[in-house]
Parts: structure tokens; C-alpha cells; sequence
């Protein structure tokens, strides 16, 4: 169990969540002693005594960069985020982090996801109800160029036509099977799929969970 703040280390403390949930970021010890009407001096030593208690950790004695811990020793929520781009196709031939008609950034947990380079796919359709993947959700991917049986893939179809299906691979074909029985499995020439990625994660579309 950490050990009890005093009332002006609660209020630096406070006052750093504050601006990270705002900004993103710490402030600089200059900025914080100005915005709280303390010295820069009693900034430092509130911040030693907060990392002496374990409610937060700095990247070295004299860096600027100091992370907020939770209760359980971990990086704050907020300070662990990062974007990655929501594509609305997939053009054949370039990698995902490579493509330029980007919608927009989505905001992950990079401990959660902590990969590089990933990328969410908007979701069109139902044919993976079952598996959870709703219409509009949107689909975290890291990208790939293989898949294992069973996964679920992003898979291009004829360098043009991206789709989200469970992969099978048979000795004369590929099979792309869907999670809804309202559709069928579609099986294709090896030359004919081009994997682009796997699917790690869903964040639930504007429509909610379908009935």
C-alpha cells in the first residue's frame, strides 16, 4: 500500500492530472511552479516526494517527462494513448502505414496495443455478426502478410475489394469464411488473396449492439 499524500502533494498531484488529461502531457516543473504560485524548487521536491511514494515515475533525475501512476503501480490511462489512422479501403501493393486517404485517428491504449504500425478498418456490413464485429465498428489491425488458420484477417480480394473474414487455408484454395449464417464462405485461387492484416481488437460503431 503507498503511503498517505499530504495536502499540497495531492494538489501537485491533482493539478498533474489535470494537465495531462487535457494536454496529454506533464507540464515542464517552470510552467507548474507558475500556474500553482510555488517555487520551482518546491515543485521538484513535491515531485521526489511523489516518487518516493510511488505515485509517479520520471524517466530520469532531471527529465522533464513524468508519468502518472494508478493504484496498481501502472501508467496512467491518459498518458498511455496513442493514434492510429481508420482507413476506409485498403489500396493493393502499400503497407497500411504507408496509405494517404486516411479518416481520421483513433485513440487505443498502447499497452493494450502496443504494436507498430496499426491501423483500424472501418467495418461495412454484418457477414461477422457472429464473431462480434458489428456494421460501422471498427476493426484494430496489425498488419501482416500471412495468416494462421482460424484468425480473423483482413484480406484484399483481386487487389481491389477489402474484406474482414475468419482465413482458412485448404491444399488448392483459400477459404474466407464469414461469422453470420445469412452468408457463405467464398473460396479463391492463392494468387487472388492478398493478407493485410490481422484483427486484434473491435471498438463498438454508432449503431451499438444489434438485437
Amino acid at each position: 500500500m503507498r503511503l498517505k499524500l499530504t495536502q499540497n502533494q495531492q494538489k501537485v498531484l491533482d493539478y498533474l492530472k489535470q494537465k495531462i488529461n487535457k494536454n496529454g502531457v506533464c507540464p515542464s516543473l517552470r510552467t507548474a511552479a507558475s500556474e500553482l504560485a510555488i517555487s520551482h524548487a518546491a515543485v521538484a521536491q513535491t515531485l521526489k516526494a511523489l516518487e518516493d511514494k510511488e505515485y509517479i515515475r520520471r524517466e530520469g533525475r532531471y527529465s522533464r517527462t513524468v508519468h502518472i501512476l494508478d493504484d496498481v503501480g501502472d501508467v496512467y490511462i491518459t498518458q498511455r494513448q496513442k493514434q492510429i489512422p481508420v482507413i476506409g479501403h485498403i489500396t493493393a501493393g502499400l503497407p497500411m502505414y504507408a496509405q494517404q486517404e486516411w479518416e481520421g485517428h483513433l485513440l487505443v491504449d498502447a499497452k493494450i496495443y502496443p504494436g507498430q504500425n496499426l491501423f483500424a478498418l472501418k467495418i461495412q456490413g454484418n457477414s461477422m455478426k457472429n464473431a462480434g464485429i458489428l456494421d460501422q465498428d471498427l476493426a484494430i489491425c496489425e498488419p501482416r502478410q500471412y495468416a494462421h488458420n482460424k484468425e480473423i484477417v483482413v484480406a484484399l480480394i483481386h487487389h481491389e475489394e477489402a474484406t474482414v473474414k475468419r482465413f482458412f487455408l485448404h491444399s488448392n484454395c483459400i477459404e474466407l469464411r464469414p461469422e453470420n449464417p445469412d452468408f457463405h464462405s467464398q473460396k479463391y485461387e492463392f494468387e487472388e488473396v492478398l493478407i493485410q492484416g490481422k484483427v486484434i481488437g473491435i471498438v463498438r460503431g454508432p449503431h451499438g449492439i444489434d438485437d
